[in-house]
């Protein structure tokens, strides 16, 4: 399976009043093309700031990466077109409607009027909203606002999604229905997911494969089973003793052999 995320050495240094802050302290990275990537750590471990980078929203002061083949660094136009970002605050406009919202989305990445009204048709069926296209998106609930960022970003078909932490604040019911639509968009379109979340639930349920990352750095990496038993010593092991014994806010790993991943 080729690599559709790869970066070596990755940081960003903060100049601040006080001295230089290094946020990410050179970060490598390996995602798989159709593999969901959870994305892990305590908050100031650097994860959003290394997402930031990998979208182009930040650059970095050190290292290099490629996403789909396009370089970090010489290449940003092209990053953008083979990503999707779905930031923690949104993006819709809360006074048009969703139909309104798809089509703009359709026309700033330059698609032709017609073409942009039926991608927004072909969105809405795929993600469940075509009953609320004449709805206001500031109307909506939770779990529908979500629904139609992810569409936003689906709006030019990217090979890589970002998410970052989709499922704060929705109710259970609305993160079980985010759950379900990741999943269908890795099994029926192939789609890369690279997922930030702080619920751990959420990362042992969907995430093929997790990296933990706790003061800038990659604290540790592998599937959600072998991490347990490497640092919880049972495949019963809970992710998160697991994620509390990496980050060091836990007891010491139980078999120190490493495990293969």
């Amino acid at each position: 399976m080729t690599a559709v995320i790869s970066a070596a050495g990755l940081a960003r240094t903060f100049q601040t009043r006080s001295g230089p802050v290094e946020a990410v302290r050179g970060i490598d990275l390996t995602v798989r093309s159709g593999e969901i990537l959870g994305f892990l750590g305590p908050n100031g471990a650097g994860k959003t700031t290394t997402l930031r980078m990998l979208t182009t929203l930040l650059k970095p002061t050190g290292g290099t990466a490629t996403i789909a083949g396009h370089d970090l660094a010489t290449d940003p136009v092209g990053v953008r077109g083979a990503c999707g970002l779905v930031a923690q605050s949104g993006g819709a406009d809360p006074q048009i409607t969703v139909r309104e919202e798809l089509i703009t989305q359709g026309r700033l990445y330059r698609l032709p009027k017609d073409e942009a009204i039926e991608r927004a048709g072909e969105l809405a069926r795929e993600l469940d909203l075509t009953g609320l296209l004449g709805r206001r998106t500031g109307a909506l609930s939770g779990g529908q606002r979500r629904r139609l960022d992810i569409a936003m970003a689906l709006t030019h078909r990217p090979k890589v999604l970002f998410l970052d932490e989709p499922t704060t604040g929705l109710d259970p019911g609305s993160r079980a229905g985010l759950w379900d639509l990741v999943r269908r968009l890795r099994d029926g379109h192939g789609t890369t997911v690279f997922l930030t979340t702080h619920y751990l639930d959420e990362a042992d349920a969907l995430a093929d494969r997790l990296v933990i990352v706790d003061r800038g750095a990659v604290a540790a990496e592998g599937t959600p089973s072998a991490l347990k038993l490497r640092y919880g010593g049972s495949l019963d092991a809970t992710l998160q003793d697991t994620f509390l014994t990496v980050t060091g806010r836990g007891p010491a790993p139980v078999d120190p052999a490493p495990v293969s991943v």
